[in-house]
């Protein structure tokens, strides 16, 4: 047990009163991580309270203490959360590195006085929190919180720690995070922390089905029209990418989330090694970036869209109009080329 594992069990020792909080938008990880962790808390005796700075995807609503989860962007929330945070003696902030990956709530936690554990597993953390749990070569959040749990348990058998609820909430993180095991980032560990999890005797098929094969009928138009009309492909850059309006997702009255994992099938395109999604919405161009191989989007997207992530896998954003970002990225990709079209 290293010393950080060791003060955190010391400190857990005792009854605390636990803030669990993810980024903007989450994703499967973000959600399934502070799940399976808030879960694991409550059985030590903690009170626990998970926040989301922002609404979740209908396709995550299964898992299970979801509907305990409060959402700071809505109204009716924010008072709560802002006196669970001030009264808190741990704040756990899971999937992210940097506060501003909170939106509106990350001021809230940068002033709160409760000391901080961070567990993630991207890139140049800013150094807020007290306790880090950090590895840029773990695929998921979720996967470092299995590992958490297991050391803070003396790695007694895994039936004696996870129930099958637990078990599917870090299998759903660390099955999406890793592309459902098709990824660069999945390593032998990983299928061990998943055997593992899978002992517990969860449906991992019916975990799957539920993530992505549980889309309303207007979301599979939706992506009919994304794929057929909106789908652009750059051979000389070996680049696809595609741009969504704020009028053409109220024409299709897409809600926060249906966009996910869109600009993975750009990648599907022969020879295509990167795909970039450009979607309007509130005043902003959230953009997703993909790649394949040796070419890094975390590079593209950190110096030019205010980005970051993994090196196959970033997003960025830009408070330029759409048409405007659009044109950046076009400009910007000769300067790439060379490397682009070498990457195997």
């Amino acid at each position: 047990m290293n010393q950080t594992v060791e003060e955190l069990s010391s400190f857990l020792s005792h009854p605390q009163k636990i803030i669990i909080t993810m980024h903007r938008d989450p994703d499967a990880d973000a959600l399934g991580s502070s799940l399976g962790w808030a879960s694991y808390l409550i059985k030590k005796g903690h009170e626990v309270t998970v926040i989301s700075p922002t609404d979740y995807t209908a396709n995550l609503r299964w898992l299970s203490g979801i509907e305990h989860v409060l959402v700071y962007e809505k109204q009716t929330d924010q008072v709560k959360c802002k006196e669970k945070i001030a009264n808190a003696t741990l704040i756990c902030c899971l999937d992210f590195s940097a506060l501003s990956r909170l939106k509106d709530l990350g001021r809230i936690v940068e002033e709160a006085t409760a000391p901080k554990l961070m567990v993630d597993h991207h890139l140049e953390p800013e150094h807020f929190a007290k306790w880090m749990v950090w590895d840029t070569y773990a695929a998921a959040t979720a996967q470092l919180i299995y590992k958490l749990i297991k050391e803070l348990e003396n790695n007694a058998p895994v039936t004696e720690i996870f129930d099958i609820p637990m078990a599917e909430c870090l299998y759903a993180g660390i099955m999406t995070d890793t592309g459902s095991f098709r990824h660069g980032n999945v390593t032998p560990e990983v299928h061990l922390a998943v055997a593992d999890l899978m002992l517990t005797g969860f449906d991992s098929s019916r975990v799957h089905r539920l993530i992505y094969d549980n889309a309303p009928l207007s979301r599979l138009q939706f992506l009919g029209y994304v794929l057929s009309q909106k789908l652009v492909v750059l051979p000389e850059y070996r680049t696809a990418y595609m741009v969504l309006t704020e009028a053409e997702l109220q024409k299709f009255n897409s809600s926060t989330g249906e966009t996910e994992g869109i600009v993975n099938y750009g990648l599907q395109v022969e020879n295509v090694v990167m795909s970039a999604m450009f979607i309007e919405r509130k005043g902003e161009v959230k953009i997703s970036f993909r790649s394949v191989g040796t070419f890094s989007v975390r590079d593209l997207a950190s110096t030019y869209f205010n980005g970051g992530g993994h090196k196959n896998a970033s997003g960025g954003r830009s408070e330029q109009s759409v048409h405007d970002t659009v044109a950046t990225f076009l400009n910007i990709l000769p300067e790439y080329q060379q490397e682009l079209l070498n990457v195997d």
